[in-house]
């Protein structure tokens, strides 16, 4: 399987709209969840000010899901976002680590853009 799921048959094709581009605080985010058959597919969007980045919702060092909690990928400040597995932190709108056990590593991209007011997978 590849790194940015691009193979896994549960990763949503363009297209498909995933929020509101209004229900995403600033800064904020948000995860995502698709499953078919026995394959699952993870995700998340990241808002910051006019800004919206997705992610695959994969640690770089450990492959464990980032968040602790549901859609609680940053910082209590927003400003990175957090592994909550061993507190490596990554800047939201490049994803590179800049602390932790990856440091330099960075996350896997899943495309998203705003387009009508909704924030949809491309």
């Amino acid at each position: 399987m590849t790194r940015d799921g691009s193979d896994n048959p549960a990763r949503p094709p363009a297209g498909v709209a995933l929020c509101a581009l209004a229900d995403l605080a600033d800064p904020g985010s948000k995860g995502f969840r698709f499953r078919q058959d026995s394959k699952m597919f993870a995700g998340f969007v990241v808002r910051v000010g006019a800004e919206i980045r997705g992610y695959v919702d994969s640690c770089p060092h450990a492959g464990w899901p980032l968040a602790a909690w549901d859609d609680r990928y940053l910082t209590r400040e927003g400003d990175l976002i957090l592994c909550g597995g061993h507190a490596a932190l990554f800047r939201p709108l490049d994803g590179v680590c800049i602390a932790g056990p990856c440091a330099d590593e960075r996350l896997t991209q899943w495309p998203v853009a705003v387009v009508d007011g909704q924030v949809v997978t491309t």
